[in-house]
């Protein structure tokens, strides 16, 4: 912590150097696209897109899960889109996978995840539907799932991308916006090991490099 501390404690010497920047900031925000990716610490979607602040409005989930869209049952994540769409009015949203994640890891079998019941759920609940992947029952951790512990990673995370990007097609707002061409959808996969960024292109159905 006492980097993090330290770097807090000047930053603001920063902003002075760059104050005009700072200021516009002040005035709202108006970003360039959203960008759905993995809490893991290794995907700093700034970090390998150059996005300065403002420019990328970040939905960070377990396994960079998109909720299925639910008014019965509010949650933070589907806020969070709704937000970015129909308030901020986002052209672009990306729905960024990456290499060793731990969460589609769980989903081929690997690794048990007794410890982290809420985890589990989240995952038996909405992970489900992603082809490569095999969904965790109620109950079940990813060491009991029955599914490969060796299988193909990097596959399945780009499958799973896909079915996220899928079910977000499906929020009414998003629908809405990309029939009539206001928003394009884009699926991305980071090599955590590499720093390669590939992205799907649908005339191949393969994830080529940008």
């Amino acid at each position: 912590m006492r980097t993090f501390i330290d770097n807090a404690r000047s930053f603001r010497e920063y902003v002075v150097r760059h104050g005009e920047d700072f200021h516009r900031l002040a005035a709202g925000q108006s970003p360039l696209a959203l960008f759905i990716s993995c809490s893991d610490s290794r995907v700093v979607p700034s970090l390998f897109t150059g996005a300065r602040p403002g420019e990328l409005f970040e939905l960070r989930t377990a396994g960079n899960i998109v909720p299925r869209y639910r008014l019965d049952r509010p949650a933070g994540e589907v806020a969070t889109i709704e937000f970015a769409v129909e308030v901020l009015g986002v052209a672009d949203i990306v729905v960024c996978g990456h290499s060793h994640c731990g969460a589609v890891g769980a989903l081929l079998g690997a690794g048990d995840l007794g410890a982290a019941p809420v985890l589990r759920g989240w995952l038996a609940e909405v992970a489900d539907g992603s082809p490569g992947v095999r969904p965790l029952a109620p109950g079940q951790d990813g060491a009991a799932s029955g599914g490969p512990p060796g299988g193909d990673l990097a596959a399945a995370a780009q499958s799973h991308v896909l079915a996220q990007l899928g079910r977000l097609r499906r929020y009414p707002s998003v629908q809405r916006r990309t029939e009539d061409g206001r928003i394009t959808l884009h699926a991305w996969y980071y090599e955590v090991h590499t720093g390669s960024v590939l992205v799907h292109r649908p005339d191949t159905d393969a994830f080529l490099p940008l």
